[in-house]
């Protein structure tokens, strides 16, 4: 069972619930050992926004010299660009209409460099297009087994190829997510990391022979970072680094993270001798992954029965313990889409409620 005693905090008496508190001392330290994961030569760490959403953890992330970051949509590039973020990795293939928009956020931030994906020569050829007066660096994206986006490794450099005449584009390096590397099991999960490493790191040298120049790879997420991070030349880019949650917490537990966002939750109804509702719906946590989706910290031998759109049901052993109204904390499974449903973050510093944060890359668009 997670301990509570880090999340104390007077709040819980002030604060309406569901809301999601977060405990900038807890990132700092997991911003911290992120950089001191990151061991090899010339590796970087390009975290994912994805997580945050906000401009305060970006620039905290500023604070321990990590100027360079992946996003997945364009209100995260902005929301980056508007913190004085030097280099800014769209990690997804550009639409007609998203390019409109990211060419928008380009000249809009000059000082910031953007870039994008693809995997295809159809999308090679509208971004050629769209961008010939004003080049854009590109990073081919690789399907490393995931199947959900990236071209086969061995067709990589025919694509490379047949982008080569393209005006407008600059290939600047290679692109590839592992997310089915997921293994609890570390031995497995250190197995699969090297075997991507290797295929990558083969596919990097005859991209460069061809190219005659050195290109980046950007690589692996949570799970694979401790391998990644002591390789060479490598731009790593885990993004639950920030938060953490329960879900990686129980499946990574070697690595030097914890979770520093918890959801604020109460009882807001006895049902009977076994059973307690709380205020802690489908509408307040991600409801991706499979039940339990949250841990209710201090709550001994729970048991999720049923989620609604605000209701959780969990079977106790003796409700007479519990009254209606008690505040409680949760940590959720999975922290990424669990920020997102959230308009502002309650700060926590030293058990006293000291600010809130905006989180405006949950919305679709911000100025772009």
């Amino acid at each position: 069972m997670i301990s509570s005693e880090p999340y104390h905090t007077q709040a819980v008496h002030t604060i309406d619930s569901p809301a999601l508190f977060v405990f900038p001392d807890l990132i700092h330290r997991n911003i911290q050992n992120a950089c001191n994961l990151t061991k090899g030569q010339n590796t970087v760490l390009r975290p994912h926004v994805k997580t945050v959403k906000c401009s305060e953890v970006i620039k905290m992330a500023l604070q321990q010299g990590i100027s360079r970051f992946k996003s997945s949509t364009i209100s995260e590039s902005e929301l980056l660009a508007m913190a004085g973020v030097h280099d800014v990795l769209l990690c997804y293939q550009l639409s007609k209409v998203k390019a409109l928009r990211f060419d928008a956020l380009r000249k809009m931030y000059p000082k910031t460099i953007f870039s994008s994906l693809i995997d295809n020569m159809d999308s090679a050829r509208l971004l050629s297009e769209l961008f010939k007066e004003h080049p854009m660096d590109v990073f081919v994206d690789i399907n490393l087994g995931m199947d959900r986006t990236g071209i086969l490794p061995e067709q990589t450099l025919d694509l490379i190829r047949a982008c080569s005449d393209l005006e407008g584009l600059n290939i600047a390096g290679l692109h590839g997510y592992d997310g089915h590397v997921h293994s609890p099991d570390t031995d497995i999960r250190k197995t699969e990391s090297n075997r991507i490493f290797g295929q990558m790191k083969n596919l990097r040298q005859e991209v460069q022979t061809y190219l005659k120049r050195k290109i980046k790879v950007v690589m692996g997420g949570s799970p694979s970072f401790a391998y990644y991070a002591k390789k060479d030349e490598i731009e790593c880019s885990p993004g639950t680094i920030f938060f953490w949650d329960a879900g990686y917490r129980y499946n990574y537990p070697e690595l030097p993270f914890v979770p520093a966002a918890v959801l604020l939750t109460r009882i807001v109804s006895i049902v009977n001798e076994n059973l307690l509702c709380f205020d802690l719906g489908s509408k307040a946590v991600a409801a991706d992954p499979p039940q339990p989706r949250v841990e209710i910290l201090d709550l001994e031998n729970q048991s999720i029965v049923g989620q609604y759109e605000e209701h959780l049901v969990v079977e106790v052993p003796d409700t007479s313990k519990y009254r209606v109204g008690q505040p409680f904390f949760a940590i959720p499974y999975h922290i990424c889409p669990t920020v997102n449903l959230y308009e502002t973050l309650e700060v926590i510093r030293e058990g006293n409620f000291v600010d809130t944060w905006t989180v405006p890359a949950r919305n679709r668009k911000i100025m772009v």
